[in-house]
């Protein structure tokens, strides 16, 4: 798992698939983590044609066989197991290589699922977390963007 990780992080462009204006939702907190850590990040929701934080506002697409580049984008999931499942499907359609669930976005058949059919699934209790609820990018993230090589630069959200 800690492998996959750091493989996530070294495709070039990403994707948060249950992003949220709400600041209160773990989708705002995961899409503010990515735009900090300067990375190249698409806010997924069907519902919003837009996504603001203080400093950017990002576009949202509505599904991910709308993202520029769903072949290159590693993909983080902050949605209901249902949803989660759903989406995996048109992911794994649309040529996505890496998913990372949040911790409560997945079931156990989930993460089979993605283990079978991408070349990188992060989630769960998998060696190499130091989160006590999981595979969390906003607790193992730096520790995955180290081991992919980058150089952390933050920015202000």
């Amino acid at each position: 798992m800690e492998a996959a990780a750091k493989r996530f992080f070294s495709l070039p462009y990403f994707a948060v698939t249950g992003a949220s204006q709400d600041k209160s939702k773990f989708g705002y907190r995961l899409l503010a983590w990515y735009h900090q850590h300067t990375l190249p990040v698409t806010p997924i929701n069907p519902t919003r044609p837009s996504i603001s934080l203080p400093s950017k506002t990002y576009d949202t697409v509505s599904s991910v066989s709308a993202l520029p580049h769903p072949d290159q984008t590693a993909l983080s999931f902050v949605t209901p197991p249902a949803i989660t499942r759903r989406t995996l499907r048109e992911a794994k359609d649309a040529g996505v290589k890496a998913v990372w669930f949040q911790p409560g976005s997945f079931e156990d058949e989930d993460l089979k699922y993605a283990k079978e059919n991408f070349e990188f699934a992060i989630g769960g209790f998998e060696d190499g977390t130091v989160g006590g609820e999981g595979w969390c990018v906003l607790v193992d993230g730096e520790n995955a963007l180290r081991g992919a090589g980058k150089k952390i630069v933050k920015q202000k959200l």
